[in-house]
């Protein structure tokens, strides 16, 4: 009598999870942030677009400029389109980050002595080709122009492949002091 083992296979549900964490992370999300998790209060309408946005990247609301104060739910309102995105399709490339992220990274590209080509192509290629991009906090673009610069040309190629662009700021776009009007009008 030999003791045999058994062994569990993987279910395909635990393999799909895994792979959709993984994914998730690689986008920047947090998982956490989903829209059955958001409280909605007072945010119906911001809470009912970002959901319409999740359903139909790039076909409606291109893009998506979520405002309001501090601490209202527009990181969670915009995590939550990305993870709803990269659930419902398993080829959807979301990207997550904060607007401080991009411009330390704008920064770092320029501030080499030698600028090599490929870096600037492979930074240009992270942002360009995504299904869904997510900028955290865009208000902080004020004053920076080089940033502003590579967040209008990302727009504008992203806009024209009908790729989802969302924003989250705390103020409205005119209210944004020290930015280049081709921004605020593409914002609004």
């Amino acid at each position: 009598d030999e003791d045999i083992e058994e062994t569990k296979p993987v279910s395909s549900i635990d393999s799909e999870d895994i792979i959709l964490d993984k994914r998730i992370s690689e986008s920047h999300l947090d998982k956490k942030y989903t829209f059955d998790s958001f409280v909605v209060g007072n945010n119906a309408v911001a809470q009912a677009t970002s959901l319409a946005v999740a359903d139909a990247p790039g076909e409606v609301h291109n893009p998506l400029f979520i405002y309001g104060g501090v601490g209202l739910g527009k990181t969670h309102l915009m995590q939550s389109i990305g993870n709803f995105v990269l659930k419902a399709d398993p080829k959807a490339k979301v990207l997550y980050t904060t607007t401080e992220s991009f411009t330390n990274e704008v920064i770092d590209l320029l501030g080499r002595q030698k600028k090599n080509q490929d870096e600037i192509i492979e930074f240009r290629n992270k942002y360009r080709n995504v299904d869904v991009l997510l900028i955290d906090d865009i208000q902080f673009i004020s004053g920076k122009e080089r940033t502003q610069e590579e967040i209008f040309n990302i727009f504008n190629e992203l806009f024209l492949k009908h790729k989802q662009i969302v924003f989250t700021s705390d103020r409205k776009p005119n209210e944004i002091e020290d930015i280049a009007d081709r921004l605020t009008t593409r914002f609004q």
